[in-house]
């Protein structure tokens, strides 16, 4: 079977945080919601896909791919997927 490796891409990422709640909604046109109201209360985003809405919690990464789209990443995925580049690359 034959095997793959990702390209190397330089991708923009922003780590969900309640400071910058606010400034992320703005950037991907999310919606801010309660994502377990009935358990803990905890507050979380929802991030407009290219497969539809996920729902984003503090801590998770927000990924603006190649094309413009954006997907929530956890962080022990994006820790070993990605690694930060400077800016101008």
């Amino acid at each position: 079977m034959p095997h793959f490796r990702k390209l190397p891409v330089t991708i923009e990422a922003r780590q969900l945080t309640p400071e910058n709640a606010i400034e992320i909604m703005a950037w991907c046109g999310s919606d801010m919601f309660w994502s377990k109201p009935l358990f803990d209360m905890t507050l979380g985003i929802i991030v407009p896909t290219l497969e539809g809405q996920h729902e984003a919690g503090f801590g998770d990464w927000i990924i603006k791919g190649v094309k413009g789209e954006f997907y929530p990443c956890k962080p022990d995925i994006f820790e070993i997927t990605y690694e930060q580049v400077p800016a101008d690359v």
